[in-house]
């Protein structure tokens, strides 16, 4: 499987925390799951870091691309054809962050992983 992981689950991924479901623990250690980066998580990451509300990730920040091939992980690059997607998106949900996520996981058949029940209504494959 192809595993698109939301930011909050890469968060908790790399710093072991236990609110990481342990569906979602075993999908990350399977070798046999493709593990994907979006930019957009590094951008969400860095932003919230910022604005203060992600004060403790500088370290990982600073570290975010030898972190990434240390684990295994692909980046999922941008397209015009995911931002189209995700500008046009039904629904309230108005973080860009998580539009794009989402828009990626449809584009790219594959499963979001996140805790976030609002990804169901725009009929992503969500593994929790």
């Amino acid at each position: 499987m192809r595993l698109l992981l939301d930011t909050h689950t890469f968060l908790w991924a790399v710093s072991g925390d236990n609110r990481l479901s342990k569906r979602a623990q075993g999908a990350l250690a399977s070798f046999e799951n493709d593990l994907l980066f979006s930019p957009v998580t590094a951008w969400e990451i860095a932003t919230k870091f910022r604005i203060g509300k992600l004060p403790n990730v500088e370290p990982l920040l600073n570290s975010l691309a030898s972190t990434l091939r240390r684990l295994g992980f692909q980046e999922l690059p941008v397209s015009v054809e995911h931002a189209r997607s995700a500008g046009l998106l039904k629904g309230h949900h108005r973080d860009p962050f998580d539009r794009m996520l989402i828009a990626q996981a449809l584009a790219e058949e594959c499963l979001l992983v996140s805790n976030e029940k609002l990804f169901d209504f725009y009929g992503v494959k969500r593994l929790w």
